[in-house]
């Protein structure tokens, strides 16, 4: 009996293995769909409003700078 339990938990054990796989695959591709929309989206947006693209590109430059230095930096933390 213990060892058609343990058979059982092995099973359920590979499904989520399989599980986590496509749930990591279906982030990828939703990650991927996004970006190439976002890229697509900039592109023609430049070629429409190039004034606008670039009042966009200098908002999103800005935007880095100051996240960059406003986050903390794991590496500055003191170890405790």
């Amino acid at each position: 009996m213990l060892q058609y339990l343990d058979d059982l938990d092995d099973l359920f054990a590979a499904i989520g293995l399989l599980a986590e796989s496509i749930r990591s695959f279906i982030i990828a591709l939703f990650f991927l769909t996004a970006t190439l929309t976002l890229q697509v989206a900039g592109i023609l947006l430049a070629l429409r409003q190039p004034p606008l693209a670039l009042a966009t590109a200098l908002l999103l430059g800005v935007l880095l700078l100051y996240r960059s230095v406003t986050i903390e930096s794991p590496r500055l933390r003191p170890s405790t």
